[in-house]
């Protein structure tokens, strides 16, 4: 149950952070555009150039770490005796996990801190750009404990884009 709901919010951030490179990709080409045409560029574009990177990049770190496309040391594990491979996979997954829960935990403190303050170009709370770091962390944790059942359970934890 628990790959399942899994596997469909790494599907859904995944197609989110499709998206949205898609609508950076317009909104460079609108700021382009505007610059070399019109001589007279949007002031919007570059701020939702900066957003859309922000959740992009942290939708795909959370996928990244379900799918298991982090950065790993698989030879390091594989010649452990294997008496102690599950131990230290399980381990790398706690630790990951943690690091997910700093950082949706700071992300939270500077969403908070910056909510009060708009964006002078969007006109939206400076506190969304964090909000991002909250995402990403959550979903970290989320799939680090998916990954941990999996190996208590000997299953493995098939990509979301099968």
């Amino acid at each position: 149950m628990l790959n399942r709901i899994c596997a469909v919010i790494s599907k859904v951030g995944l197609m989110l952070a499709i998206v949205g490179l898609i609508v950076l990709i317009l909104a460079v080409q609108v700021q382009v555009v505007g610059r070399y045409i019109f001589n007279d560029t949007p002031t919007w574009t570059e701020a939702l150039a900066l957003q859309l990177v922000l959740y992009i990049t942290a939708l795909g770190v959370a996928v990244g770490v379900r799918d298991a496309g982090h950065i790993g040391l698989d030879s390091m594990v594989a010649l452990l005796p294997v008496s102690m491979r599950l131990k230290i996979e399980i381990l790398i997954h706690v630790l990951v996990a943690m690091f997910g829960g700093v950082m949706a935990w700071a992300g939270w403190i500077w969403t908070r801190l910056k909510w009060a303050e708009l964006d002078p170009m969007l006109g939206i709370p400076e506190g969304v750009d964090y909000l991002a770091l909250v995402i990403a962390g959550v979903l970290i944790v989320l799939f680090s404990f998916e990954h941990v059942i999996a190996l208590l359970r000997g299953e493995e934890v098939m990509p979301s884009w099968h």
